[in-house]
């Protein structure tokens, strides 16, 4: 399976390929099936889809690698009215927002915005922050490849100076991990745990498959056996035996950590799990950036290729 997934990870970053699948509609099958739409109200009405069958959201406005002020501004912008809308809907009780740190600006230059990356992502994020707190719930940054893992993380601390409720998402495929854990599994902290779906180099990630379980494994003792709120982002059926297993040692209650799950994958296993009376939160993505999302999704579970394949041939 490696080199399927190292080719759709090339594939993700091609722009000959992004134009012939951007160019089907959103509708297409399986692109409905990661993604609920391009807008607002899409997501918006998934999540109202999700809490009426006991699953908690999470929602990604999609888009990274941010080179342009505006668009940054714009993605803070869209943030805030999803926030307002959720509150509308009296949906923030189920559903929170994770941001991508590139998308608001963080590799933008001094050149492009005053202060440059850090300063720009740092005060868009706690321009979100703040909007998620009115609204009555919080933001997650989620953590992407691994030359912005220590500047997401600096700008973790310093929003947690004023918003200690921002959640941190950690990858248990880098070496650094379980240290990263440790450093982080103290009272008050929220950690989301997934395996990561960036092409990393093999100097700072484990790239076999059973390597990656192993350390999961190791990062998830650490945080359940630790005082903050594990959230544990893993469809694989073995790694949640495990989870549930190691939450009954550490005198984890259901309630004191969660299981994550992308939309649209094994959406059985998540009413399962909620029906059971774990917490389930869905990450659910949409808009119009998907391309680099979905084949990374794709990379994540390549058996999904065959209906990938099928939907571009069809284009239904």
């Amino acid at each position: 399976m490696r080199p399927l997934r190292d080719a759709l990870l090339l594939l993700s970053r091609s722009g000959a390929v992004k134009r012939v699948v951007t160019s089907m509609p959103v509708s297409a099958g399986i692109v409905r099936s990661y993604v609920p739409g391009e807008t607002v109200d899409d997501v918006v009405e998934a999540v109202a889809r999700l809490a009426a069958d006991g699953l908690t959201a999470t929602i990604d406005y999609l888009g990274e690698d941010t080179l342009e002020l505006d668009q940054a501004e714009a993605t803070v912008a869209a943030y805030r009215d999803l926030l307002d809308r959720l509150f509308a809907r009296d949906l923030t009780n189920v559903a929170e927002v994770s941001v991508k740190l590139t998308a608001i600006g963080l590799r933008l230059s001094h050149d492009d915005a005053p202060g440059g990356g850090y300063k720009t992502a740092l005060e868009n994020a706690r321009d979100i922050c703040r909007a998620a707190r009115n609204a009555g719930t919080t933001v997650t940054l989620d953590m992407e490849d691994h030359t912005a893992t220590d500047e997401t993380l600096r700008i973790l601390r310093d929003l947690r100076k004023d918003f200690p409720e921002t959640g941190a998402v950690l990858q248990a495929y880098l070496h650094r991990t379980e240290a990263d854990c440790r450093a982080l599994a103290g009272e008050g902290s929220r950690v989301r745990l997934c395996k990561g779906a960036y092409d990393e180099p093999a100097e700072v990630a484990f790239t076999d498959a059973d390597e990656v379980d192993r350390s999961y494994v190791r990062c998830l003792k650490v945080l359940l056996g630790g005082e903050g709120y594990p959230m544990i982002a893993t469809h694989d059926p073995r790694l949640i035996e495990i989870t549930s297993s190691l939450a009954s040692r550490y005198g984890r209650a259901p309630g004191s950590y969660e299981f994550q799950m992308l939309y649209g994958i094994r959406p059985l296993e998540q009413k399962r799990l909620a029906d059971a009376g774990e917490t389930v939160r869905v990450y659910v993505p949409y808009g119009a950036e998907w391309y680099g999302y979905l084949m990374r999704r794709l990379a994540e579970r390549p058996q999904n290729l065959t209906f990938f394949a099928r939907s571009l041939i069809s284009k239904k």
